[in-house]
């Protein structure tokens, strides 16, 4: 069985004093019980990982960066590395989010590399996959996924079976508007059987989790499909409480 997953991602958001009201509501919670055999996480801005680190001990909680280097180490001013976060306590880190790709023109084969580093250092590395709406509106959104995906399994082969696939439409992400889960789940069937073409084993344990305006009154839903496999929550899991009832779903 794959473990269903529900990760926050603040994004660029945080200070020293929301961060510990928003930590000691949610590890509050989680000590009350959650549904065993979940996973969930939250991924903060660099400058917090520290102090979040210590805030969440031994909880149900796991720590999540946003970004890491596509390198070991060296001269790249501005970057974190992968030991770096390894040394944090991170468990989780995003590769490859549509704001990434747009606003600082990532491309899918430096995402496989970030996605490598992270494997090298024992951290899960959530790739983000998703489409435009002009190439959904186009026909063209199984294709384009189809392409960041094969990307992936170029480099990373049946190590990929240890990262976290996070289908995110980019029309849907900060905007409101989200995938019904059917379409949802038909994008999130066509990504697993494209890896059934690889490796089998690949394709039937990856975790597959969908992003793009995720919210309590819609996360029922879409974890009940049977590809969906959780979330990757970005403004709603600012909202202790709303994070919380996402969880629950």
């Amino acid at each position: 069985m794959r473990a269903l997953t529900v990760i926050g991602n603040w994004k660029m958001n945080g200070s020293v004093r929301s961060n510990r009201n928003w930590m000691q509501t949610v590890i509050e919670e989680m000590q009350q019980g959650m549904p065993a055999g979940r996973r969930f996480g939250v991924c903060v801005p660099f400058p917090y990982l520290q102090e979040c680190s210590h805030y969440l001990g031994s909880s149900q909680l796991q720590l999540g960066a946003q970004d890491v280097s596509a390198y070991a180490s060296g001269p790249y001013t501005g970057e974190v590395s992968a030991s770096m976060l390894q040394e944090m306590g991170v468990r989780f880190v995003i590769v490859g989010h549509s704001e990434r790709r747009m606003q600082y023109g990532e491309a899918n084969e430096s995402i496989a590399l970030k996605a490598e580093q992270a494997l090298d250092h024992e951290l899960t590395p959530i790739i983000c996959v998703g489409e435009t709406a002009d190439e959904r509106n186009s026909g063209r959104a199984v294709e384009v996924v189809r392409r960041q995906v094969a990307s992936q399994v170029s480099t990373l082969q049946d190590r990929l079976v240890d990262c976290l696939i996070a289908y995110e439409p980019i029309w849907a992400i900060g905007t409101g508007k989200v995938a019904s889960a059917q379409m949802a789940q038909d994008m999130h069937r066509a990504i697993r059987l494209q890896l059934a073409e690889f490796d089998d084993d690949v394709a039937s344990h990856i975790g597959i989790v969908y992003g793009g305006s995720v919210r309590a009154d819609n996360a029922t839903e879409l974890f009940a499909m049977p590809d969906i496999d959780g979330a990757l929550v970005g403004g709603a899991s600012l909202d202790a409480k709303e994070f919380l009832a996402i969880c629950r779903a």
